[in-house]
């Protein structure tokens, strides 16, 4: 299994950080995303950050829009903070979707005041892909939910993280 790396933008400043997601809220609901370049798959995980559930494919258009979509969302959930998949490469390094996805994260940051996480996302759509064809999903249903289920895996990796950084050493 690969490490996941969170580093946590809060509107303008970047921060690398010893212990990721560190930045986000301690409480409340958070929002998950899977950026791709057609589409943003969103999940949103329980007040008590114990699962994600898929929630919905947004269709990019333009930037405005897509913020205007996800600034509804992120209300209408009541969620006080994001966590956006990082698409890093797969000896870790970035390439030009991580820095597309680190310009999103910049961009929505001046439109939503909310701390926003960067989560490795690598595989995660591949492993989502993998359940689905398992679990014997028709080809055209795979693509209506490969990318709110993949927003929900990134949001499990990143709840699941919060709960054992919660967790006292020894227990």
């Amino acid at each position: 299994m690969l490490a996941s790396v969170a580093i946590v933008i809060y509107r303008d400043a970047m921060t690398d950080l010893s212990s990721p997601l560190a930045a986000l809220p301690a409480s409340g609901k958070l929002l998950g995303l899977d950026l791709g370049t057609r589409t943003i798959g969103v999940a949103v995980s329980d007040a008590l950050r114990y699962s994600a559930t898929p929630l919905e494919t947004i269709r990019r258009t333009k930037f405005t829009a897509d913020a205007q979509q996800l600034e509804v969302l992120a209300k209408a959930n009541a969620v006080v903070g994001i966590v956006l998949g990082l698409p890093l490469n797969m000896d870790g390094s970035e390439g030009p979707r991580a820095q597309s996805t680190r310009a999103f994260a910049r961009n929505l940051a001046q439109k939503l005041p909310l701390p926003i996480a960067f989560w490795d996302e690598r595989l995660s759509t591949s492993a989502v892909t993998r359940m689905l064809i398992e679990a014997d999903t028709r080809r055209d249903r795979r693509a209506e939910v490969v990318d709110k289920l993949a927003a929900s895996y990134i949001l499990q990796g990143a709840l699941d993280r919060l709960r054992i950084g919660k967790t006292p050493a020894g227990t």
